[in-house]
């Protein structure tokens, strides 16, 4: 495991308040929004994740080529980025693998010789990246690595703690999990409840300035990261846990089932997106039904929480017109017997309601 004293962050303009869980970012902001040469939507739901959440955050995107997928901002180039008072390149990408494709790499030197900070959740180190250490250094901007920001973690005990605690899971990953934590957190402030959003990957970290990158966990201490990221609080205190890929994925199963057992949730909120027959990027394997997704998280749950259950079950229903989300929320009710939800488009009251 990284011991503490390894830099992650180079430069001036970054700094930290904090230590362990509590540990937090301050970033250079506003931000300019990288897309690279990125054509899946997918793989933008950083990028998405800011704009929707922190627009005041976000002054514009630079994407690679015209053919790069857009996400509706301003297309700036870093001369134009800096006069408008950006102060940070932050790469709205998160690619399967977390990889900094090479085709990225003059870019980046290129946005860290003009001035700007560079932010990134890939996997790959900045530092990978030939002379950017050293051009950042000359220019006085600081090179952020969200995904190796993190203290030391202890293996996991299972011993419950004070406090309750609520966790987004999914039927697959990129499908909603971060916004429905986001959303449910927002809507429990907004009622005068004691809530707080805990992040688990870099686009969560990103906007609270706090978390733990889940996925970056030796896998022995996954359970621990997720007991230190919620620790023990008052008892009518709520942590909105957000889930990090699912239960049934060939490749990131593991991920999720360590931040389940460590999250211990009093509530699992289930995540699905009914368009999606395959688990995205992965063919041939199905994404399962709503009820099975349920069934294996609350099996699975219950070896640290035996009193666990599901508060409902969260859509995103933006391509359907009134009718049909009505229509598809009687049906999945109806079969199922659990509340339906879009976060965004309906917000989050049904799961407010079992919150008492």
């Amino acid at each position: 495991m990284r011991s503490e004293s390894e830099s992650v962050i180079d430069g001036p303009p970054m700094t930290q308040q904090g230590d362990g869980s509590d540990r937090r970012l301050v970033l250079p902001e506003p931000y300019l929004l990288f897309l690279g040469d990125t054509c899946l939507v997918t793989d933008l739901k950083t990028a998405f994740g800011l704009r929707d959440w922190a627009p005041e955050k976000c002054i514009g995107q630079y994407r690679m080529s015209e053919h790069t997928t857009s996400i509706g901002l301003a297309d700036m180039g870093f001369g134009a980025a800096l006069a408008a008072g950006a102060k940070s390149l932050l790469i709205g990408v998160a690619s399967a693998g977390g990889a900094i494709p090479k085709s990225w790499w003059p870019h980046l030197c290129s946005a860290a010789h003009a001035g700007l900070s560079i932010i990134s959740g890939m996997h790959d180190p900045l530092r990978c990246v030939p002379n950017l250490s050293e051009i950042a250094a000359e220019s006085g901007c600081s090179l952020v690595d969200i995904r190796h920001w993190q203290p030391e973690h202890s293996v996991g005990t299972g011993i419950r703690r004070q406090g309750r605690r609520l966790l987004t899971v999914g039927t697959d990953c990129a499908i909603g999990k971060k916004y429905t934590a986001l959303a449910i957190s927002k809507a429990m402030g907004q009622a005068g409840m004691k809530a707080t959003f805990r992040a688990t990957g870099q686009t969560g970290i990103m906007l609270a300035g706090a978390g733990v990158p889940i996925d970056s966990v030796i896998s022995d201490f996954v359970s621990g990261a997720a007991e230190s990221l919620s620790p023990d609080n008052v008892s009518d205190h709520w942590d909105i846990i957000e889930g990090q890929g699912t239960l049934f994925h060939p490749a990131y199963a593991a991920v999720s089932l360590g931040l389940l057992h460590g999250s211990q949730p009093d509530l699992i909120v289930l995540c699905h997106d009914h368009r999606r027959k395959e688990i995205d990027g992965f063919p041939g394997f199905l994404v399962p039904t709503p009820l099975e997704a349920i069934d294996l998280n609350l099996s699975l749950a219950r070896l640290t929480n035996s009193q666990v259950r599901c508060a409902g079950i969260s859509l995103n229903t933006s391509g359907l017109d009134d009718e049909s989300r009505r229509s598809l929320f009687r049906s999945l009710e109806d079969d199922l017997g659990y509340a339906c939800f879009d976060p965004i488009v309906t917000g989050v009251g049904k799961v407010l309601e079992q919150l008492a």
